[in-house]
């Protein structure tokens, strides 16, 4: 099966602008939040995010980049800040594609050890065949497909495109 875009640079560049409105508006009322992006595609992400949220938030915006071995999950996570940097802070928890739930439950696990004022997660593709309950709050598309098929996130350079393939 070729790939076929799902998500042109575009629709991508609008759903970053539409997912930071729907996150100011629900952070509104702190003064500093935290976009914790998971390494790699979905730290690329949450950067879009937090310039697009720069751009229309007068609240402090810090990233924070989390690493998790998504092929262990069980493996210990680490993060760019300690946990006294995000404690009673607002967080959302960002990756670029919502697969089967695992690297977000897990991210989210890590961040429930700390107290914190609002805790919310945003993904650009949310691909609705999950192993856990996860809900993800911000989302760029919701995507039906096969467990066969493969969505994919590229960001390069000043191009962003999302596909799917076999």
């Amino acid at each position: 099966m070729p790939q076929i875009t799902i998500l042109s640079h575009q629709e991508i560049e609008h759903k970053i602008k539409r997912i930071a409105y729907q996150i100011y508006e629900t952070f509104v009322d702190e003064e500093e939040i935290i976009i914790a992006g998971i390494a790699k595609n979905g730290y690329v992400f949450a950067e879009k995010l937090a310039n697009e949220l720069g751009k229309i938030a007068s609240l402090k915006i810090v990233l924070c980049e989390v690493f998790i071995d998504k092929n262990d999950p069980f493996q210990p996570i680490t993060t760019s800040l300690s946990k006294n940097d995000y404690q009673n802070k607002g967080l959302i928890l960002v990756d670029d594609v919502l697969n089967s739930g695992t690297t977000l439950v897990y991210g989210v696990k890590h961040f429930l050890d700390v107290p914190l004022t609002k805790f919310k997660t945003a993904v650009l593709v949310d691909r609705n065949h999950k192993k856990y309950p996860v809900k993800v709050d911000f989302k760029g598309i919701s995507l039906s497909t096969s467990l066969q098929e493969h969505v994919q996130v590229v960001f390069e350079n000043n191009t962003s495109l999302a596909y799917l393939s076999n």
